[in-house]
């Protein structure tokens, strides 16, 4: 797929097995410069039409990554899992070799504190992180999505109850009573109105809502 451009990044994902193949197909997506690696042929072979590289390398010999050209990666991501000292030999020589800044998957939290004491910049469960998201979804019905900020505030995708059609978003008393900032109203792919404006709600319609979790909670049992 030629050199990488010069307003994109390069990044390295080492372990094509589904979570690997799927961030290395989203970086592609976004017009950057990914080389997948993975032992398996079979893996490699089915991304080589997708990525600007696939490669079929042992993680586990530094030389072997150096010379795949590794070491010019931006970012590598270890998409490791199941294989606890592959997935600790390829954190260690992604570092080795000089790439600056590496992800890393793990399962386990003993997995989690040698990659941590291995300085490895983010450490993810995304098993755990998905479990989690799913349930807060589930758990109430009129939460579409959310995202988290940290220091327990999240931005939550709401939908409309048929309670609210009609109402004015000045009418809600999400902000006095329950300590909530809308920041935006969505109606279909159009951003028509956030605290202070005078819309008129319709069905549909999503709220864009900033807050604490258990406040989310509460409103959403007032409705």
């Amino acid at each position: 797929m030629g050199n990488p451009k010069n307003d994109s990044r390069t990044y390295c994902v080492i372990g094509l097995g589904n979570f690997g193949k799927t961030i290395a197909t989203e970086l592609q997506r976004f017009d950057n410069h990914v080389i997948g690696v993975d032992i398996s042929e079979a893996r490699v072979s089915s991304m080589a039409d997708v990525l600007s590289q696939a490669l079929i390398v042992d993680a586990r010999d530094d030389a072997a990554l150096r010379e795949a050209g590794l070491s010019s990666c931006d970012t590598g991501m270890v998409a490791i899992g199941s294989n606890l000292e592959s997935s600790i030999l390829a954190s260690i020589n992604l570092k080795m070799i000089g790439v600056s800044t590496v992800w890393a998957k793990a399962t386990t939290k003993t997995h989690h504190r040698i990659l941590g004491k291995l300085g490895v910049d983010r450490i993810i469960h995304p098993e755990v992180e998905v479990g989690k998201h799913i349930a807060q979804v589930m758990h109430n019905p009129l939460v579409r999505d959310y995202v988290s900020l940290g220091n327990g505030y999240d931005v939550v995708n709401f939908r409309i109850p048929e309670s609210l059609q009609g109402k004015r978003l000045s009418e809600l008393p999400h902000i006095k009573k329950f300590n909530l900032r809308c920041i935006g109203v969505m109606r279909t792919t159009e951003f028509i109105g956030q605290d202070g404006s005078d819309c008129q709600l319709e069905n549909d319609d999503l709220l864009l809502l900033l807050g604490k979790r258990d406040d989310y909670r509460k409103f959403a049992a007032s409705l």
